[in-house]
């Protein structure tokens, strides 16, 4: 093999690392009901069409050593799998307020299968992350991704190994405007929930020998539901405007 085609094979797997390691924990791809074929078979699809476009970056660094070449590896394994995971986290805080909605106007009680893993996960909230998750790949979201992975090889070049410090900033700064991104969308049934349950509770009270609870239980859930037949487009809405700055613009 000659050293031209040996170092044309470490770029494609140096690229192959980052862009594999991103695509394994994306939101939509990462789900356990798409086959490990299908996402291995993505990432070199990706990594294929992506590899011309980024020879000149890659290639100048695809150095056999074994001193050079393991550390590179790992570096690059830990930035795709961080670009992927901050999308994941935007993706597992809208599933977090998913499951709090159910619950806050009383239809979290029965669970079924999840949208992206095998966890149980209620009803209402699996509508909103299968809706959430198709509307990111509507509007090719996905994209932005693949965009982001092009763009970190001038933020973090091959010859600048992973920085865990500024990973950790980027993680915890996403956790945090991810997560009140999502308490501010479920704010209305929040201030529902609080206000119902007051409602309830000084009516049980009043009338302790009434099972108030058990009455009033439908009319919360139909009452919940209302709500969120009205809100649910601009929630979807407003989830979606934040996916981009929270994420990707890091």
């Amino acid at each position: 093999m000659t050293a031209t085609v040996e170092g044309a094979v470490i770029a494609a797997f140096l690229a192959f690392c980052r862009i594999g390691a991103c695509f394994l924990v994306m939101p939509g791809l990462s789900s356990v009901r798409v086959p490990m074929q299908v996402r291995l078979f993505v990432a070199l699809a990706a990594t294929a069409g992506l590899l011309m476009l980024l020879w000149d970056q890659i290639y100048p660094y695809a150095d056999r050593r074994p001193g050079v070449l393991l550390p590179r590896i790992a570096s690059e394994l830990l930035i795709g799998l961080l670009i992927g995971l901050l999308a994941r986290l935007y993706m597992l805080a809208l599933q977090f307020i998913g499951a709090a909605i159910a619950m806050l106007i009383g239809y979290g009680g029965m669970s079924g299968p999840g949208i992206e893993d095998g966890e149980p996960q209620a009803a209402l909230g699996a509508i909103i992350s299968f809706s959430a998750l198709l509307l990111l790949f509507v509007f090719d979201f996905h994209h932005e991704i693949i965009r982001a992975l092009v763009a970190s090889y001038k933020v973090a070049p091959l010859d600048v190994l992973f920085n865990p410090q500024s990973a950790l900033v980027d993680v915890t700064d996403t956790l945090s405007e991810s997560f009140l991104v999502v308490l501010r969308l479920g704010s209305p049934f929040v201030a529902y929930a609080l206000l119902v349950n007051l409602t309830i509770g000084f009516v049980n009270k009043l009338v302790p020998q009434i099972p108030v609870y058990f009455i009033s239980l439908p009319f919360v859930i139909a009452a919940g539901l209302v709500i969120f037949y009205f809100g649910v487009a601009t929630l979807l809405s407003l989830f979606a405007d934040g996916f981009i700055d929270i994420t990707i613009g890091r």
